[in-house]
């Protein structure tokens, strides 16, 4: 071979983008149950076209929502891209535009323009399907179709692409981070949505430090920001080196506030450097905070602030404590589970409070690599763990969570993901007992082609 002709990673196998938007009728194998009616809706990262930045990062590439509608035990798929006004400019000009983290490589066309790409997560709330991604506002899908209605415009700013919904009261509850007129700015909102949709709340803050800041943890009466050492700089970027990097010589700090108080009351907690993409639940008991979440030593997929490669490491599910009590800022940490983890999930019903059971996407070959390749269940209250592994390389996505019921005791019911079958090179939807994980999928609905690994997505009942 000429030269040093490398390929992305992130542009090859199943990261590879599928730009076809399709319409299917899944073959169902075993039984999908027949309680089982709604829609799995899941989105990722998928460039329209070739991108421009040689490095280009999985992060930030263009929408494309996911979704498996299930009713009497049949299963069809449709996908489709978020028509950001991004994706509108390129596919106008029929060329990417934009550059992702690094803007300086962008077209000048593309200059002032907004790059947004709804690309990390999408969930329902009051009437709406809301696909996120946590440098813009949330934009607006239309549930059957498919079809892009655009942002909406009440949020006013940056929305992460994980609100968190209050099971009691309907509200949800939201930040921003990268507020402010300077990109990468420690600048942060506090945000609340109520049951109606409509923005009751916006506060602005500033953080310890500027920092991705890609989710939060949300009890009954707290909200918590965590700031941790994957930061963020425009002068850094300005001299061609990493806009975001890890810098582990800075701590964490974890803002603590109660909910209907003003951000000047923030409390932060600190502890040693690491990072959490995601956070399993959070809860109050005896006057602490105690919080599951997948912790890594070191913030993978990213580099050293220098530019050199970051560290090859892996998350586990570890336990916070904040004591409220005002004794100490120091976050008790301890781990709970000595499996590979990420994308945790629980019954949502729970959200906020304490709860009982949890699953995650894991390896158990604890190879420290991004490729998910089992589903676990954590009975967070006897310690035991149940595991599916899937063989020949196939890999999963973040398993979601589907009570039996509405009333149906916590933990009863689904659990639905999306396999990559590596030998065939597509994909499928499989529907697990959510109590009897280990004994693999009740229900498998085959696609005659594969879904690229995405981030997130949620089940919205029919």
């Amino acid at each position: 071979m000429d030269g040093d002709v490398r390929i992305n990673p992130y542009l090859a196998g199943n990261f590879a983008p599928v730009r076809t938007e399709d319409d299917f009728v899944a073959k169902v194998t075993g039984e999908i149950p027949r309680e089982l009616a709604g829609t799995l809706y899941r989105t990722g990262p998928n460039p329209q076209f070739e991108p421009r930045d040689k490095n280009y990062h999985w992060f930030t590439g263009d929408g494309m929502i996911h979704a498996f509608r299930v009713e009497d035990g049949k299963v069809t798929y449709k996908n489709r891209y978020v028509r950001t006004p991004k994706w509108e400019l390129e596919h106008e000009h029929g060329r990417s535009l934009f550059a992702g983290f690094n803007p300086m490589a962008s077209d000048p066309i593309a200059m002032g323009k907004d790059g947004g790409v709804a690309n990390t997560n999408i969930l329902f709330h009051a009437g709406k399907l809301l696909a996120l991604e946590e440098g813009h506002m949330p934009f607006e899908m239309e549930a059957g179709s498919l079809n892009s209605l655009g942002y909406a415009d009440q949020y006013k700013g940056r929305v992460t692409a994980h609100p968190k919904l209050d099971p009691k009261s309907g509200e949800m509850v939201w930040f921003g981070y990268g507020v402010g007129d300077m990109p990468l700015s420690a600048g942060m909102s506090y945000g609340v949505t109520d049951a109606s949709g409509k923005v009751t709340r916006r506060s602005d803050f500033q953080a310890p430090y500027s920092a991705m800041v890609h989710d939060f943890l949300v009890t009954e009466n707290y909200v918590l920001f965590p700031i941790m050492p994957l930061t963020g700089s425009l002068e850094r970027a300005m001299k061609g080196l990493p806009a975001y990097a890890w810098e582990p010589e800075k701590p964490v700090q974890v803002g603590v506030m109660r909910r209907d108080a003003d951000v000047s009351t923030i409390r932060w907690f600190n502890a040693p450097a690491s990072y959490v993409f995601h956070p399993m639940n959070a809860y109050e008991a005896d006057g602490k905070i105690v919080a599951e979440v997948c912790r890594y030593d070191a913030a993978p997929l990213f580099p050293m602030a220098d530019g050199s490669p970051g560290q090859r490491t892996a998350a586990r599910l570890t336990r916070w404590t904040f004591d409220l009590s005002g004794k100490t800022d120091a976050i008790k940490e301890e781990a709970i589970d000595d499996l590979d983890s990420e994308f945790p999930r629980f019954d949502e019903r729970l959200a906020g409070s304490a709860y009982r059971h949890g699953w995650y996407a894991g390896d158990p070959t604890n190879s420290k690599s991004v490729k998910l390749n089992a589903i676990a269940h954590l009975d967070l209250k006897t310690g035991q763990r149940q595991v599916h592994a899937f063989q020949g390389g196939d890999m999963t996505s973040e398993p979601v969570f589907t009570p039996r019921s509405d009333d149906a005791p916590e933990g009863e019911g689904w659990l639905t993901a999306v396999v990559y079958r590596a030998a065939e090179n597509r994909s499928d939807f499989v529907v697990f007992d959510a109590q009897d994980v280990a004994k693999g999928p009740i229900g498998v609905a085959e696609l005659p082609r594969r879904v690229p690994f995405g981030f997130h997505g949620n089940w919205v009942s029919a």
